[in-house]
């Protein structure tokens, strides 16, 4: 399954440097995460998206310009299908951008998309009347009882203010379990905590919560 990244500042960062970090921590996993990658980044208050098939410790990460808020994900595609560069996330929906990592299996949702995780941010789209929040908790709750089994449903919404995350495993919590650290200026959640760094904190399994 796939590996996320969140870092939402109040000052200008250096998207290198994290990405060079996430990158380490998707070349070392567990599952192989090198079917594709993306980010989103604000860039004079929109959101510019990139995407490679490539895995991301094979791109040149030095290439961005400083942003307050970076979204990326690492792709590891269910039974190695659909590996196409139309397929990573980030996702981007009006102002809202997704990223997901999970597995869900006997879903019973009519929605649009490509693929699995596409599907969950077009249905969420369709309870959001201005308050994702709300929207997302709606979605989920009707996602999980049309399924038949959730091996996990990880993912992060964000539009340019505020965060959303959801976290909900049945399965593997060493692997699913989101991570997060904060700070007066900084607030960083990852699928797992950055090598070599204290103050990162797990999160707890069936997590959902907004950061402004």
């Amino acid at each position: 399954m796939c590996r996320l990244l969140l870092v939402k500042s109040k000052e200008k960062i250096e998207i290198s440097a994290h990405l060079k970090k996430f990158a380490q921590i998707a070349k070392n996993s567990r599952e192989y995460q090198g079917h594709g990658w993306g980010c989103a980044y604000l860039k004079n208050g929109e959101w510019e998206i990139y995407k490679n098939v490539n895995p991301i410790w094979e791109d040149d990460l030095v290439k961005f310009p400083p942003t307050v808020n970076l979204l990326a994900h690492a792709r590891s595609a269910f039974q190695n299908e659909g590996i196409n560069v139309e397929n990573n996330m980030p996702f981007l929906i009006d102002k809202y951008v997704f990223i997901f990592n999970g597995e869900l299996h006997g879903v019973k949702i009519k929605e649009k998309g490509r693929i699995g995780a596409e599907k969950v941010f077009n249905y969420i789209k369709r309870f959001d009347k201005g308050d994702m929040f709300e929207a997302i908790k709606k979605a989920v709750e009707i996602i999980k009882r049309r399924t038949t089994f959730i091996r996990a449903m990880n993912f992060i919404i964000a539009d340019e203010r505020n965060v959303y995350l959801h976290s909900l495993f049945n399965d593997e919590p060493e692997y699913f379990t989101m991570h997060i650290k904060k700070s007066a200026s900084e607030l960083l959640i990852c699928s797992e905590k950055f090598p070599h760094e204290n103050n990162w904190h797990p999160l707890k399994n069936k997590t959902i919560e907004v950061f402004q």
